[in-house]
């Protein structure tokens, strides 16, 4: 796949497609929109959105889900705030994701399926790692919007002046909802 990849970004390249791409480090819209890593996501979401190139700073991750206060999504949304100037931040989550039930034992058997060693697993747990709430998913998509919101929200490094919103999209439509 890499070398396929190669091929066409050199062409891609050679033939100036990046021209209508060029832009700025800084959004456009001032916001910053944390969703999951969806592959439906990828253009629905900021065409559903009439976002372009230039407009937005999108974090992507399983879920959609800022899992840890000190965590790189976090990180990813202070450096947006007081570098880049963003005032408004998006947590959209998606219907029928992917991430919602993932049952960590489950995903602890796949890797020794693939030659993750139990003493490995092991070391992990005792650097405090908790499986359970790292690698699990979420049952209510509301809720874990809401968390997440709410932890971008009182975060001690987040200003008041910053407004969080919660949403889903429809990953078939791009219909959006909020999320009160």
């Amino acid at each position: 796949m890499i070398e396929e990849i190669l091929e066409f970004n050199k062409a891609f390249v050679e033939n100036k497609g990046y021209e209508k791409y060029i832009t700025n480090k800084f959004p456009q819209k001032k916001v910053a929109i944390v969703s999951c890593m969806d592959t439906r996501l990828t253009e629905l979401l900021p065409a559903s959105m009439g976002l372009k190139n230039g407009d937005a700073k999108i974090i992507k991750n399983a879920g959609g889900v800022i899992s840890h206060p000190f965590g790189s999504a976090m990180r990813s949304l202070l450096i947006a705030i007081y570098e880049l100037s963003v005032s408004e931040i998006l947590v959209i989550g998606h219907t029928d994701c992917g991430a919602r039930y993932t049952d960590s034992q489950k995903m602890i058997e796949k890797m020794k399926g693939q030659g993750i060693t139990q003493n490995n697993i092991d070391m992990m747990k005792y650097c405090g790692i908790d499986f359970d709430s790292w690698l699990g998913g979420f049952v209510d998509l509301d809720e874990s919007i809401k968390k997440s919101v709410e932890l971008i929200r009182n975060h001690p490094l987040i200003p008041e002046t910053v407004m969080v919103y919660g949403l889903i999209i429809d990953s078939e439509t791009g219909e959006l909802s909020r999320i009160v």
